[in-house]
């Protein structure tokens, strides 16, 4: 499943920057660093969700992954009753379980 996440974010990722190439506000100076600025933002993000992923961060890590969108519910279904719990546990004191704002 990690290896799964990894490439739907990464995917996202190359969307996501990809739309802003093409938007042809500023000039390319002021594109270019908005490109680089958006790849080091998301690079923060995947190293938090993915980066040394262990028995003791899984749980963590799997929030982290459910609060950016990436874990659905069919995924999270795959995960013991105790896990899942723990992850919408987290997701929702944080605001981040789907269905908050």
């Amino acid at each position: 499943m990690h290896s799964e996440l990894l490439e739907r974010y990464c995917a996202r990722i190359l969307d996501e920057l990809a739309a802003s190439l093409k938007a042809r506000d500023g000039t390319a100076h002021d594109r270019y660093v908005r490109a680089c600025q958006l790849l080091k933002d998301r690079d923060e993000d995947m190293a938090r969700a993915f980066d040394d992923f262990r028995r003791s961060t899984a749980v963590m890590q799997l929030a982290i992954m459910r609060s950016m969108g990436l874990l659905t519910d069919e995924d999270l279904n795959g995960f013991s009753e105790q896990t899942q719990v723990q992850v919408r546990g987290i997701t929702s004191i944080s605001g981040a379980e789907p269905g908050h704002t």
